[in-house]
């Protein structure tokens, strides 16, 4: 039984603008955007546990799905598919320890869909060696980093919320047709000003709107062939991190960006014109539990000079405050954009996606930062895990994309269990993207700051 239950007015089913357009550009481009989180027990794991959280997990942000409009333009809907939607998967029989990351990937490969469902799978393999690893793979599209932990926290404890949404197909055609007529009436002064937005974006940025794509060659493959990154996470205490951030004369955060910042310029992905890193940083723009949206965030630009972050933190801190600051009082013209997303082509979609981050001109390096987050969360069979991992995955993605963007690369951060949790993502065109050679990298940049770590 649930501790609690959590029942609150319907609130309005619209998908938010950034919603409904992420959502087209993945269809677009062919790709999906997922989130993983792996709990890692080295003791013997409560499966009795893990099935409670099964139960009680599909409740609120994660319960639910979009529902397309009938009108070619029209505004898409959340509707509510609580509880779970997909069977929970345990493994009949044990895997060497040194397939879990294979076998984590199997996972984040099995089907999802924010559309049809699910939008969420629940796995549970053992391990030779004893251990055992919990796997839980959302749509980034119906839920993002912050939301996630709040919902898996909340499953844990056994609160249900229900945000009072329709059950999906409860609108019949005319219905459906006749609230998104009226809903398209109501957007129409925003599409209004939305266009004469991109009419002055169309004339001040025309040659970078209508730049041809440059064929990039493809180091080994096909340009069709999906690419699986590679992926890699450090453990840090939390002790010494602060106390080397202070140190730096940084903080948390800076010391992330500055670990970002370093690694990427080990890797090779820096500005070529002055050898700067570019970090493109969500920002939580989630500001309670009413905030029913997929993915609330500000994405903010920050740029500075690699070089001395490994000892002092002071550029990177003053360019982070000034990034935030920028992306709170002019929000990107182009994010501003998205109201026009339904309206506009495929090709058209990409284009604008790859110039609000920035692929057109530079090469950024995402990093998003969840803070401190409850305790609560290791326990997910309600005894505390020795292991915690998380990421987000695009999935589908070709060797052509990637080549074109000049590669990807993500670090994010998290503070739980009196660890530093920093997970790294990695493809770099014709370079060594195996999964050792990250490892390696990570441990030297740490090194380079004086920090000594574990690495999965």
């Amino acid at each position: 039984m649930p501790v609690g239950d959590d029942r609150r007015p319907a609130p309005d089913n619209v998908v938010p603008y950034a919603d409904q357009a992420l959502l087209l550009a993945l269809r677009g481009a062919g790709q999906e955007a997922v989130m993983q989180v792996l709990w890692i027990y080295e003791h013997p794991i409560d499966l009795d546990g893990v099935r409670r959280f099964h139960q009680n997990y599909g409740q609120g942000l994660i319960g639910r799905l979009i529902e397309r409009s009938p009108l070619p333009f029209g505004r898409h809907r959340w509707v509510s598919v609580p509880g779970p939607q997909a069977e929970l998967d345990i493994a009949e029989h044990p895997r060497p320890r040194e397939e879990l990351y294979d076998w984590a990937h199997e996972q984040v490969e099995l089907p999802l869909d924010p559309e049809f469902g699910p939008s969420w799978r629940l796995g549970v393999q053992s391990f030779t060696d004893g251990t055992s690893a919990v796997s839980l793979v959302d749509s980034h599209t119906v839920i993002d980093g912050g939301g996630a932990v709040v919902t898996v926290a909340d499953a844990v404890l056994g609160i249900r919320k229900d945000l009072g949404y329709p059950p999906r197909n409860s609108r019949t055609r005319m219905r459906a047709l006749r609230e998104d007529v009226r809903q398209l009436g109501k957007d129409l002064p925003e599409i209004g000003r939305t266009l004469r937005k991109a009419a002055n974006v169309a004339t001040r940025r025309k040659a970078e709107l209508t730049r041809p794509s440059v064929p990039v060659p493809t180091s080994v493959g096909g340009s069709d062939d999906v690419v699986k990154t590679a992926f890699s996470t450090a453990l840090i205490d939390i002790g010494d991190w602060d106390s080397r951030a202070e140190r730096l004369g940084g903080n948390h955060f800076s010391l992330v960006a500055g670990f970002a910042g370093k690694l990427a310029e080990i890797l090779g992905r820096t500005r070529a014109t002055d050898g700067a890193v570019t970090l493109m940083i969500p920002v939580s723009e989630r500001a309670d539990a009413d905030d029913t949206g997929g993915n609330v965030v500000t994405i903010a630009k920050v740029t500075f000079d690699p070089g001395p972050v490994a000892k002092d933190l002071s550029g990177a801190r003053t360019a982070i405050k000034q990034g935030l600051a920028t992306a709170r009082e002019k929000p990107d013209e182009m994010v501003e954009l998205l109201p026009l997303i339904p309206f506009l082509p495929k090709r058209a979609m990409a284009r604008m996606a790859d110039m609000a981050f920035s692929f057109t001109d530079d090469v950024p390096v995402n990093c998003s930062n969840l803070g401190d987050v409850p305790d609560i969360l290791l326990s997910v069979d309600g005894t505390v895990a020795e292991r915690f991992y998380f990421r987000g995955i695009d999935r589908n993605l070709t060797r052509g994309v990637l080549e074109r963007r000049h590669g990807l690369m993500t670090v994010a951060s998290m503070r739980l269990g009196g660890k530093v949790i920093l997970p790294v993502m990695s493809y770099l065109p014709g370079a060594d993207n195996s999964r050792a050679r990250l490892r390696e990298v990570i441990a030297q940049t740490l090194a380079e700051f004086q920090l000594s770590n574990v690495i999965e």
